[in-house]
């Protein structure tokens, strides 16, 4: 007679899906993105997330025309979601059958803004880029404008940024998150700082469900970076453990790339991972 497995076995993890698209032409030699590569990338990259013939069908599974949506953007001066983006995240929206006036794009007036504060769906959307205080500033640590004091969230590195996840305003409602690779940050000398020779074309958008995967994957990309740059391992530091943290402690996703599903698409030179 077989042997009965023991009932506290844990269960195998169901796998991320993630999606990398990458286009040569996407950024101009100055980093200027370009509007149309932007539209194609992120409707090849949401069709393919939800294995559907055209974009405009993925996005009908994404929101529903009763739905108020939120994007929730990054305005950093140095580093923004590009709004070319964020036109095309809402014209998508709209497009699916969401009316205009339930969509918003913010980032800082997120918390007193009328339609975050209705949102039945939200989008997340920014910028990958080195962090004085949380070691990468990521699609995790991107609702941090949701909460009245944020420094509350930067101590151990910002290990409890996925907390924020489960606050009633925020869980279980993001539909979406695209982590823009296009010309990410690697290396910071000091809090907010910023220097054009620690980022690079890598011309990209990280594109899933799970904020974790696609933090994961960003993560390795800047990792590998960083040795090469610098000729020698380099690890992030501080180190970006928040990522890990919120799949071990808040279950918010699969940081380990064993349970990760990376689908590449488009420009492969000089991919990284």
């Amino acid at each position: 007679m077989a042997s009965k497995e023991p009932e506290d076995k844990p269960k195998p993890k169901t796998k991320s899906r993630v999606v990398l698209v990458r286009r040569k032409k996407v950024v101009d030699d100055k980093g200027k993105p370009d509007a149309a590569f932007l539209r194609q990338m992120l409707d090849e990259a949401v069709a393919n997330l939800f294995d559907t013939d055209t974009p405009e069908a993925a996005w009908r599974k994404i929101v529903r025309p009763e739905d108020v949506v939120g994007v929730k953007s990054n305005v950093w001066r140095y580093l923004p979601t590009p709004p070319a983006l964020e036109d095309a995240l809402r014209a998508r929206i709209v497009g699916a059958g969401v009316a205009a006036e339930n969509v918003a794009v913010d980032d800082r007036g997120v918390r007193g803004h009328p339609v975050f504060k209705r949102a039945t769906a939200l989008i997340n959307v920014r910028p990958m880029r080195s962090h004085h205080w949380s070691g990468l500033g990521t699609l995790l640590k991107n609702y941090i404008m949701f909460v009245n004091r944020p420094p509350e969230y930067h101590g151990d590195t910002c290990a409890t940024l996925g907390a924020l996840w489960k606050l009633p305003q925020l869980e279980g409602k993001t539909r979406l998150n695209i982590l823009v690779m296009l010309t990410p940050q690697f290396h910071g000398v000091g809090p907010h700082s910023f220097s054009p020779r620690f980022t690079w074309p890598y011309r990209g958008l990280i594109v899933s469900t799970d904020p974790v995967a696609a933090d994961a994957t960003g993560a390795r990309i800047v990792a590998a970076k960083r040795d090469e740059h610098f000729g020698k391992s380099s690890p992030i530091s501080p180190p970006a453990h928040h990522i890990e943290i919120a799949d071990t402690r808040y279950g918010l996703g699969n940081s380990d790339p064993a349970n990760i599903d990376l689908v590449r698409l488009g420009w492969g030179e000089g991919a990284l991972i």
